[in-house]
């Protein structure tokens, strides 16, 4: 009997053992800040991209019921000028159809953080481009969502991790580029994209205060 309890424990004990091992290959397959920074330091020259008109863009082509409408895996990218940036993709867990970041990317948000204050990542300003896979949502409501989990990641950058929000633009693009073309509805094209941006421009010195003028001397006066 007790040899059989044996028996029938080692495929169950097995099967824990297996979960456990994926569980540590899962927390051991977040990004390193050596990753991040070898995927963001080679900037050679600035986007041509107006970021307020690209928003504007997003939401104008989102809400557009056009009748010719090549689809998703046809519909071309919005600002393609983009992929011309260094670019860190980083699978970020939000709570469904909120902002809310799910703890298990903790780590990744931080790493991150860590990258950024990196001193070769310094000079430089970065896009945080929300994306979002074709769902049972509007565009226009992925475009909405994809903005809120950018502006989300900025804001834990900014007031968790002390990075300077000088140095972050978010963007939201829902829809209107996907990473995976191919497969639209794909989980790839839900990741969100930290993409080195321009160098951080330099301040102007400031001016010293003009020395107030010498009081005129009074005339002395006749005995």
């Amino acid at each position: 009997m007790h040899a059989s309890r044996l028996f029938f424990a080692g495929p169950a004990l097995a099967f824990g053992l297996a979960l456990l091992a994926g569980a540590a290959a899962a927390q051991t397959a977040a990004p390193t800040r050596d990753d991040i920074v070898g995927k963001l330091d080679h900037f050679e020259e600035a986007a041509e991209v107006d970021l307020p008109a690209l928003k504007q863009q997003v939401m104008e082509r989102a809400k557009a019921r056009i009748k010719n409408d090549p689809g998703p895996v046809n519909r071309p990218p919005i600002a393609p000028d983009l992929a011309k940036l260094p670019a860190f993709n980083a699978q970020i867990q939000f709570d469904a159809d909120t902002p809310i970041i799910q703890p298990a990317s903790y780590q990744t948000v931080g790493r991150i953080a860590d990258a950024l204050v990196h001193s070769s990542l310094l000079p430089y300003t970065f896009l945080i481009v929300g994306h979002v896979e074709s769902n049972s949502k509007t565009r226009e409501a992925n475009a909405i969502l994809s903005q809120r989990r950018a502006d989300a990641i900025r804001d834990v950058l900014v007031n968790t991790f002390k990075i300077s929000t000088k140095r972050l633009h978010p963007i939201g693009l829902g829809e209107e580029q996907f990473l995976d073309r191919a497969k639209p509805s794909s989980a790839v094209n839900g990741q969100l994209q930290i993409m080195t941006y321009a160098r951080v421009p330099d301040e102007a010195p400031a001016h010293p205060a003009a020395a107030p003028a010498p009081a005129a001397k009074k005339p002395a006066k006749k005995r």
